[in-house]
């Protein structure tokens, strides 16, 4: 409470007083002032414990109030925190007058705040890779209130997962509270389901995690986000009722003996808000993408080199098959014997009915480990084992580029991989904070450098040391559109 509400609370207690006093026919001596006071404050106290004998039934309605939820919530909440992001953007001129007031390449601060949860004592914090993408600063707050500067550990946009890193000052390193891990596999349709985290913590002052509730509402579920933002698919998700709102992005989904089975990610909904569909990544699958994040600081994503397409159906009937579609030469899929056409009826143990099944599927598999994968060609069905190997463009040479970006050659390999329109250009692996001020991003294929068509990285990396000083323009293919940026180094 501030001092000048204090102040004027306590002058209108004063006056009421006053007026007490001065009322004709009703003076009280201060003793019964206070005697009055005191009576109407015990009134308005919690109720007395009835004696022993009285309370059975109050005690068994106290008990009920201790639910699995709120048993839950106690267990993991006090590992739950908030994630403070402050990321720089460009601004993109948005009439002519403002092409002309704006400087060229200005940017601004924008703050982001999602949630997260601790997954090791040393101050190891799993999060969304949507929370802290592009981020320049990463401040974690306890749920105590204590703010800290952290590191990103690694992340993985195709998941949608990242770590964190709470950085302590010298001599202040304390163990920290742990959210205990479940098991996704596990998980039954219509138990319970609890959300925890920080929904639009900015209009909120506190910073205790909240806590909603609901039911598994199903499990398998593949979903493609929307808005050019959000990268790849969200996979193999876990459904639920819980509310889950802006904020609450990286916090985790619990199962009512208080374990964390998923990591709440995204929503479908019409008006922004919570309708009663959220989805949250199996943790089974996050955990196993943390360790590698830890360890390796990136993930090796598993490629076969094989694409599939549903079987057409008439009229509005469904297809509930996939055959491939492409076989990419002198790819693993290739060399176990996997042609165009074949239907694919599982992977990785999965059933695949759809496109998305199948890139499920795949999700599971890593790189040097043998995945099974089930076609049918005629009548004839067989299981296919076949070893996945690194991305086409993580294996690829890559030239670097202006000290600021890693390029690799397109090939059709890479082509492949990408789901790319265009056959040639230089594919931008990687890039620099300052990189992705000028307009870039990493994905691009890189199809022209001012007037000088690009067909490999060198050209790339050629055209630009030559033309960056003097101003350049790049035209770029990303997600099938073509784009543009300028800038001018120096």
């Amino acid at each position: 409470m501030s001092t000048s509400f204090r102040r004027a609370l306590g002058g209108a207690a004063l006056l009421g007083a006053l007026m007490l006093t001065a009322a004709p026919g009703c003076a009280q001596t201060p003793a019964i002032q206070g005697e009055r006071r005191s009576a109407l404050a015990e009134e308005l106290a919690p109720a007395a414990r009835e004696p022993r004998a009285a309370t059975d039934v109050q005690d068994a309605v106290s008990a009920s109030r201790r639910t699995a939820i709120v048993q839950a919530a106690e267990r993991v909440a006090p590992a739950v925190v908030s994630v403070n992001v402050l990321r720089r953007e460009r601004v993109m001129p948005r009439s002519i007058f403002e092409q002309m007031l704006l400087p060229p390449g200005y940017e601004r601060e924008v703050p982001g705040l999602g949630s997260g949860f601790i997954i090791h004592p040393d101050g190891l914090v799993l999060t969304n890779e949507h929370v802290v993408r592009g981020a320049g600063e990463v401040v974690v707050t306890l749920p105590d209130g204590r703010d800290f500067d952290a590191e990103v550990v690694g992340t993985d946009d195709l998941n949608d997962l990242a770590v964190v890193r709470i950085r302590f000052p010298q001599r202040q390193r304390e163990p920290l509270p742990v959210a205990p891990l479940g098991d996704s596999d596990n998980l039954m349709i219509g138990e319970w389901a609890v959300a925890i985290g920080n929904p639009l913590g900015f209009l909120l002052s506190n910073t205790e995690p909240a806590v909603t509730a609901g039911v598994v509402s199903a499990v398998g579920r593949n979903i493609i986000p929307g808005g050019e933002e959000q990268r790849g698919y969200y996979l193999d998700m876990i459904q639920t009722d819980a509310s889950i709102n802006p904020g609450n992005s990286g916090g985790p989904l619990v199962n009512a003996t208080g374990e964390v089975v998923g990591v709440n990610s995204s929503i479908l909904s019409r008006g922004g808000g919570s309708e009663g569909l959220g989805f949250a990544i199996p943790i089974n699958r996050a955990r196993r993408i943390a360790v590698d994040l830890v360890e390796n600081g990136s993930i090796r994503r598993a490629w076969i080199g094989a694409e599939v397409e549903p079987l057409q159906r008439e009229g509005i009937r469904r297809s509930r098959e996939v055959r491939i579609a492409q076989v990419v030469p002198g790819s693993p899929a290739a060399r176990a014997g996997l042609r165009e056409g074949m239907v694919v009826r599982g992977v990785g143990g999965k059933q695949v009915r759809t496109p998305l099944d199948w890139e499920a599927g795949l999700l599971q598999g890593r790189v040097g480990e043998a995945i099974e994968v089930r076609v049918a060609a005629g009548e004839q069905e067989r299981a296919v084992r076949l070893v996945p190997e690194d991305l086409p463009s993580v294996s690829a040479e890559r030239i670097r580029a202006l000290r600021e970006l890693e390029l690799v050659t397109l090939t059709p390999a890479i082509r492949a991989e990408r789901g790319l329109s265009n056959e040639q250009g230089a594919l931008i692996i990687s890039l620099s904070e300052q990189g992705r001020r000028i307009g870039l991003r990493e994905g691009d294929l890189i199809l022209q450098i001012s007037r000088v068509r690009i067909r490999s990285a060198e050209e790339a990396a050629r055209a630009l040391q030559q033309t960056a000083e003097q101003g350049v323009v790049i035209y770029f293919e990303r997600g099938g559109r073509i784009g543009s940026t300028a800038f001018r180094l120096g």
